[in-house]
């Protein structure tokens, strides 16, 4: 791997999906459950959502106004705006809609299915012993995903091989800003007191990676199946964790 100078990295920023979890795995299992168990939950849920309710509903709005074309929003119903809801969030996840109240309402859900045990997280074989060892090199581990930190928690903490949060400093999710722009690597880096030059975020993601760039982040490009390998300025490419800071 080309070198990162490697006492200079104080932190290590990572990308979940395609980067430390499979892709398939976000999509046939986390995201598909919530979607069979989205009825169920807001007619019944466990903990308010009002909150989630009300953002989506501002944010159908919004899509209306740009004629995206929405299924409509009912809120003159006793039973408030669920089934409405309902065909809103599922238009959403089939657009895979990078949406606060969405990533939250589909992180209460996951809670629910971690906490029965019908969810178990996957994550790549590599990521346990990387994570030991970053530790032990006295690296701070911190998450930047478009889900929920919620979700992000509940990951690493239901996985096969038992519970990773331990090894975890922090959590980003899109609230710092989209994963695209240069500003939310910035606001991760100040809210860490860890300098941009010290901190290397590994994406499976292009885009993503340019713009921690520009933040003044190092990088690096995680390709899991060479089929998938892409060319990127400024970023080496790495096919595991063993080869990052080993």
């Amino acid at each position: 791997m080309a070198s990162l100078g490697d006492a200079s990295i104080q932190a290590i920023l990572l990308d979940i999906e395609g980067t430390a979890t499979p892709v398939d795995f976000v999509h046939n299992v986390l995201f598909s459950y919530a979607r069979g168990h989205l009825g169920k939950f807001v007619h019944q849920p466990p903990e308010p959502i009002t909150l989630e309710i009300e953002e989506l509903r501002k944010e159908h709005a919004a899509d209306k106004h740009k004629g995206l074309d929405p299924p409509g929003w009912v809120d003159s119903s006793a039973d408030l705006p669920l089934a409405s809801l309902v065909n809103y969030v599922e238009w959403l996840m089939d657009r895979d809609r990078k949406s606060a109240p969405l990533k939250s309402l589909q992180g209460k859900i996951w809670v629910e299915g971690y906490r029965s045990g019908e969810l178990r997280s996957e994550i790549y074989a590599d990521v346990p012993a990387a994570f030991m060892r970053w530790s032990q090199q006295q690296r701070d581990i911190c998450i930047f995903s478009s889900g929920s930190r919620l979700a992000q928690k509940l990951l690493f903490a239901h996985t096969s091989i038992g519970d990773l949060t331990g090894f975890i400093r922090e959590y980003f999710d899109t609230t710092v800003g989209t994963k695209t722009t240069e500003q939310s690597y910035s606001r991760i880096a100040a809210t860490l007191q860890v300098p941009s030059s010290r901190m290397v975020f590994v994406s499976d993601t292009v885009k993503e990676l340019e713009a921690a760039q520009v933040a003044g982040m190092k990088t690096l490009l995680c390709v899991r199946s060479p089929k998938c390998e892409v060319e990127t300025s400024g970023a080496a490419i790495v096919h595991t964790f063993d080869e990052i800071f080993p």
